[in-house]
């Protein structure tokens, strides 16, 4: 693999510094650097189509073409190394010629299909042919046709828009290991071919849609849904296993239409797995608790949230506290809830659903983890066990089920031991549900249920498998009387104990920085979007708070 990831912050270190001039402006990189790569470090980006640091350099498609000073001929900038003193033109009159003449070549046979692709808004071919190409064709025959292919898994394939970068087939064999895409014919016949008897179903495989430039590999669940321009970015963490993968989550108006890869080099590099990908029907569900409710006899009355809160304390009261977390819960709740564990005399869980690993084999330590929660690294550092079928068969009548972010969704109830779980929340003093939505497990057994946003609808952070705490950010705001999770707690916390209302997730993050030495001067300011490796193992000790009597 070749370009930015090719490099390490220590290797660079130890390498010999070179200075050159990118239109005017002075850079200094390592020796080895390509003009491409060197140029961003000045903020200049040259064109180009088949250069992606992530791959191979292949220089196919002749649009990164630089001047470099004393140099006979145009130069590729991603496959020229730079050297001292080198003086390179961007956007000379000589380049621009060169690159117009390319733009003009790759629309020969593009079609018009603007208006109606995928790709529009965010095509580098649109923008660039906005920005250097010829205001109009000199070409007047037909344009070649040729039919839309099924290429397998959720990648549909529009050789007409092709225009050979070979991302896709670089992807597929020197980063998946899955070599089934080529490039089949030569010269105008040139097309991305897929091997005989295979599809496109390799588990990260829907990354090629990211790296084509244009709209030629499109995404059957994304098709035809929504313009770019429509849709509402949001940097966040994807929550579908611990890995951690830094994400884009991507709305209209409030509805979540896709998730995309986040650049992280140090997590996920450019890329997330397929079933992340998908990882976002449960964000649009329509079974939210929108209403903060209590049970009376057996029928749900809707209150306020001071009613609420003072009816979650007097069912606490005196009694030991078992919470039920879900692994994906932010550090902040589980947190909280750690002190209400502490306060109370009372125990921890959470249930960590597993899968099928899932490994990309040219990226290390990138992988589909196998298991599927965000935050079991940050739950167990604060002292979460892992529910077994003795733990709960050991709720008895005279202890309070803390439901956090519903663990006991029908979506998530396995055959490892759903009946034990029902039955403890039968037997149970009482059940007081934070939830999200409302599940047969929640309808039948709470008697208190406080609606919660979902990791899309506040601000938070996740201890991904590496120990690394990550960010996540509001994408859009939470519906009817739903509060953020963490302010529930607090709120609970503070109803039940001498402890403030902290009215900010980053005032609560801040609370746990100051007592766990691993989280220790973290802030959400130093976590900026790229995050931060803890600095020490360690459970949490957290200080000793009085529950309040009934």
């Amino acid at each position: 693999m070749s370009g930015a990831l090719s490099t390490t912050a220590a290797s660079a270190a130890e390498r010999k510094m070179v200075t050159l001039t990118i239109e005017g402006r002075t850079a200094t990189v390592p020796e080895g650097t390509s003009i491409i790569e060197a140029a961003k470090t000045v903020g200049v980006l040259i064109p180009h189509y088949c250069y992606h640091p992530s791959l191979p350099v292949a220089g196919v498609c002749r649009m990164c073409m630089v001047q470099v000073e004393q140099m006979p001929k145009l130069a590729p900038a991603c496959a020229t190394s730079v050297m001292e003193g080198q003086v390179v033109h961007v956007y000379s009159d000589k380049v621009r010629e060169a690159r117009t003449g390319v733009l003009e070549f790759l629309l020969i046979n593009h079609p018009l299909d603007c208006p109606v692709c995928d790709q529009a808004g965010e095509c580098e071919l649109q923008n660039y042919t906005f920005q250097e190409g010829r205001a109009e064709s000199r070409y007047e025959e037909p344009k070649r046709f040729n039919p839309v292919e099924d290429f397998g898994g959720d990648v549909l394939y529009v050789p007409n828009r092709c225009i050979l970068c070979t991302r896709c087939v670089r992807f597929m064999g020197e980063v998946a290991h899955d070599p089934v895409l080529n490039v089949s014919e030569r010269g105008d016949r040139a097309f991305i071919g897929k091997s005989p008897g295979h599809d496109l179903t390799h588990p990260w495989a829907g990354n090629v849609v990211d790296l084509c430039p244009v709209g030629a590999l499109l995404s059957k669940d994304f098709l035809n849904t929504a313009r770019a321009w429509e849709l509402d970015k949001t940097p966040s963490v994807c929550t579908g296993c611990s890995q951690g993968c830094n994400i884009t989550v991507e709305l209209r108006d409030t509805h979540v239409l896709r998730l995309k890869p986040r650049v992280n080099t140090e997590v996920n590099q450019f890329f997330m797995c397929d079933h992340g990908r998908m990882h976002y029907r449960w964000m649009n569900r329509t079974d939210r608790a929108s209403e903060p409710a209590v049970r009376v006899t057996t029928d749900w009355q809707f209150v306020s949230w001071d009613r609420a809160i003072e009816h979650a304390r007097a069912a606490i009261g005196s009694h030991r506290v078992i919470i039920a977390a879900s692994a994906s819960a932010s550090n902040e709740v589980l947190f909280l809830g750690a002190q209400l564990r502490d306060a109370s005399g009372g125990r921890t869980f959470i249930r960590v659903m597993q899968g099928a690993t899932a490994p990309l084999p040219g990226v290390p330590d990138l992988s589909l983890q196998s298991e599927r929660a965000a935050n079991a690294t940050g739950a167990r550092l604060l002292g979460y066990e892992e529910a077994t079928t003795s733990d709960w068969l050991g709720v008895t009548d005279s202890d309070v089920v803390l439901l956090l972010d519903d663990p006991v969704d029908a979506d998530e109830v396995t055959p490892d031991a759903p009946s034990e779980m029902l039955a403890a929340l039968a037997r149970a003093h009482a059940v007081v549900a934070i939830t999200s939505v409302l599940s047969p497990a929640v309808s039948a057994h709470a008697h208190v249920v406080l609606p919660s946003s979902n990791v899309i609808e506040h601000d938070g952070t996740f201890t991904n498998r590496q120990g690394r705490v990550q960010r996540f950010l509001q994408a859009r705001p939470a519906a009817g009387m739903v509060r953020a999770p963490w302010l529930i707690m607090s709120q609970l916390l503070a109803a039940c104990t001498d402890a403030p209302v902290r009215q900010q997730a980053s005032f609560v993050f801040a609370d746990l920085a100051a007592q766990h030495p691993a989280f220790r001067a973290m802030t959400y300011g130093s976590l900026g979007l790229r995050g931060a490796l803890l600095s020490e193992p360690g459970r949490i000790r957290l200080p000793v708070l009085e529950v309040a009597s009934a």
